[in-house]
């Protein structure tokens, strides 16, 4: 939740192929340099525009070209920025995590997420982050995210019960829509106990136009009012007012019962919370910021996540037998539990190759240096904007083999641990995702219990899959695939 966000330049349409990323050299040569020299990269000419415009058509494809042409750190200028791509695990720890503290998110990317998600745990910065991260860190620890599950379960199965009609043995089902009213149903249960009828679709509807207009904004120096009479500024108004209206409600109704922070969800974890130091819980309106900002990070990821998963089982009939096998025999035909996921690394192993091959937010948001540091041997100036993009460090050969295969071997126990940063779901260093548990305990509960009641298989004529950046990496046509009822 805290780490995925669009990245600095916004939406790619097509993206790399699978086939592209394979064929990616080697490691790059390290350059002797002296003091004062930049790394290699492409032309400044007119403030970077035609870097700029190839971003704009196709962000990943152009970061993975630049990799390619310019080695594991390059720097070019984008306007009045100075810029510098990081593409290996250990540069990216370097920067992430050893230079923590003189990192700030780009501007940017802050301002236009605030405008929807107010000054939550994702776009705060400095004491006031420190502060509501530590504050909320012990609502998402494992054993506390353990107690959603049975909300998880709730939500899970009535959208899967209904996926196809009763009566029917088999259907064509959107995916898309199915991941998306599962994941909207988990977040409405788990932060407000129940849904109200009607709530996800329209809370569906409303992150997604955000999320499109957002990517928008982020290319332009400034967000003009959204009162004038723009293309797409009445659907962000409603779609607001969609959001505001939903949360206010929700939290309104509980403080006026006698013991609002009563009850097993997130809101009434977080209307409990206090700190430490201070003894002080969350202002009104940071609750409703965090409440916000659940909707578009605990939603379209998680959905994104599980929809490459199921379009790959269909895929690898073997790779899904063997994950419905080990549902079977782990749980008997009773529903899964947070203490069944031990017995389930077969399972887990699949989604998290999923993760890797199809990141569902595939470059991360770009970060600042408020002081000069050194990265790789080179020195990067104060002010300088630094591109962290998992798409590329998660298809790369050096730390991956056959890095364009679907191999969920690689994330068995047994299997040999990758390189620290090569492997970025969730972030990395202390902008981790602070609810990494609750997505994996989420998504492993709705893929066992889809498992339990469908085989998975791609329709007759469907073209290989096309990967879309548009906030969370979708693929292009969405997915249709036929559920078949297992006898």
């Amino acid at each position: 939740m805290d780490t995925h966000t669009p990245t600095l330049h916004g939406a790619a349409n097509a993206v790399p192929s699978a086939e592209a990323d394979a064929a990616m050299p080697g490691a790059c040569e390290a350059v002797p340099h002296g003091p004062g020299e930049r790394p290699p990269g492409p032309s400044g000419r007119w403030w970077g525009l035609a870097q700029a415009r190839a971003m704009y058509r196709d962000y990943l494809g152009a970061v993975a070209a630049r990799h390619r042409a310019y080695g594991d750190i390059c720097t070019m200028r984008m306007g009045v920025d100075r810029t510098y791509d990081l593409f290996t695990p250990e540069l990216v720890r370097e920067a992430l995590v050893d230079h923590a503290e003189h990192l700030v998110r780009w501007e940017r990317g802050v301002e236009v997420f605030q405008q929807a998600f107010g000054a939550s745990v994702l776009t705060t910065e400095g004491p006031t982050w420190q502060r509501q991260r530590r504050m909320l860190q012990p609502a998402f620890t494992p054993r506390r995210v353990a107690g959603y599950a049975g909300l998880m379960r709730a939500a899970a199965a009535v959208a899967l019960d209904r996926a196809v009609p009763a009566g029917q043995a088999e259907a064509r089902v959107d995916m898309e829509a199915l991941f998306s009213r599962v994941a909207m149903d988990v977040i409405l249960r788990t932060l407000f106990g129940h849904p109200v009828e009607g709530e996800a679709e329209a809370a569906i509807e409303a992150t997604r136009v955000l999320g499109e207009t957002a990517m928008r904004e982020m290319f332009f120096p400034m967000t003009l009012p959204d009162w004038l009479p723009l293309p797409g500024k009445a659907a962000k108004r409603r779609a607001l007012r969609t959001l505001r209206g939903l949360v206010g409600g929700h939290i309104a109704r509980r403080r006026a019962q006698p013991d609002p922070e009563a009850g097993e969800d997130l809101l009434a974890r977080l209307l409990a919370l206090r700190d430490e130091g201070s003894g002080e819980a969350l202002s009104a309106q940071e609750v409703f910021d965090q409440c916000m900002v659940s909707f578009q990070a605990g939603h379209d990821t998680t959905a994104t996540a599980l929809l490459w998963w199921s379009r790959l089982l269909a895929e690898h009939p073997d790779a899904a037998r063997r994950a419905r096998e080990e549902v079977d025999a782990a749980l008997q035909g009773r529903e899964p539990g947070p203490e069944d996921l031990p017995r389930l690394p077969w399972l887990t192993a699949t989604l998290k190759e999923a993760m890797r091959l199809y990141p569902p937010i595939p470059a991360l948001m770009s970060r600042r240096t408020t002081r000069e540091i050194t990265v790789g041997g080179w020195t990067l100036p104060r002010g300088a904007v630094l591109y962290i993009t998992p798409w590329v460090l998660q298809r790369d050969p050096r730390w991956w083999d056959a890095p364009a295969s679907f191999r969920p071997e690689r994330f068995l126990p047994e299997a040999p641990a990758h390189p620290r940063g090569a492997y970025l779901p969730f972030g990395v260093g202390p902008r981790v995702c602070i609810g990494q548990h609750f997505a994996m305990l989420e998504m492993t509960l709705v893929a066992a219990m889809l498992l339990q009641r469908y085989e998975l298989a791609l329709p007759l004529g469907t073209p290989p899959a096309e990967p879309v950046l548009r906030v969370a990496l979708r693929p292009k046509g969405g997915l249709q695939l036929w559920l078949r009822r297992r006898g």
